[in-house]
């Protein structure tokens, strides 16, 4: 029985338009369920033991900028995470996709869910054909934002049969991470193209030329067209 997961992180809110939250983001992860990423988990967390960082929950954004448990990290210490995690999700067999509006041109949060809905049903009627070879379609999102649960019900089950949701709590899926992680390069790579690209994103990857050549270019590789 071949099963797809799909795995739902969001970056933004859907208050007004402000510099510091100028997008709102849905990156979806894919996962054939079939391929196995066991022994890969098992060694990003053997890294992660090595760094003494046992059951680390990799939140992608405070790595960046020196936030939460990394407060207190120097940066080598955090682009060492950092760097482990972008390993583990080019070698990993997944795809990803990310859905975006720009807030400064939608004028409420009705709109705003209403424009996300429509990119991501058309996505998903493009690629309609390899939803339905799977005999099981498992969303997964930790139901962040309701906005989000309400957008993911709504498309999700007018498009496909049967689709199954779940709750997840991050920490217990790598492949949320990845979801966080993929949002976070989406997030800054509109940032880049807004000239947008912040003093912590220079400190910690360099020039918006570095990390395009460094990490976007080889990230971008597992998008799904």
């Amino acid at each position: 029985m071949k099963e797809i997961s799909i795995f739902i992180d969001e970056s933004g809110d859907f208050g007004e338009y402000a510099v510091h939250s100028p997008f709102y983001i849905i990156t979806m992860v894919f996962h054939d369920q079939s391929i196995d990423i066991s022994e890969d988990i098992s060694k990003l967390d053997k890294e992660l033991d090595y760094l003494g960082l046992h059951d680390l929950c990799i939140h992608t954004g405070p790595i960046i900028r020196k936030e939460e448990i990394y407060k207190s990290m120097s940066i080598p210490e955090r682009r060492r995470i950092f760097n482990k995690m972008v390993a583990f999700v080019r070698q990993l067999d997944i795809t990803y996709k990310s859905f975006y509006i720009e807030k400064k041109h939608v004028h409420d949060p009705v709109e705003a869910a209403g424009k996300l809905a429509k990119q991501i049903s058309i996505f998903i009627r493009e690629h309609y054909s390899d939803f339905l070879d799977s005999n099981q379609v498992k969303i997964y999102y930790d139901n962040g934002q309701i906005q989000v649960s309400k957008i993911l019900a709504s498309v999700f089950s007018v498009l496909l049969p049967n689709p199954i949701f779940r709750k997840v709590l991050p920490k217990d899926y790598k492949l949320f991470q990845v979801a966080d992680l993929l949002c976070t390069f989406t997030l800054i790579e509109l940032k880049i193209n807004d000239n947008m690209y912040s003093k912590s994103e220079g400190t910690f990857f360099g020039n918006r030329r570095d990390f395009k050549k460094n990490y976007l270019k080889h990230i971008k590789k597992k998008e799904w067209k």
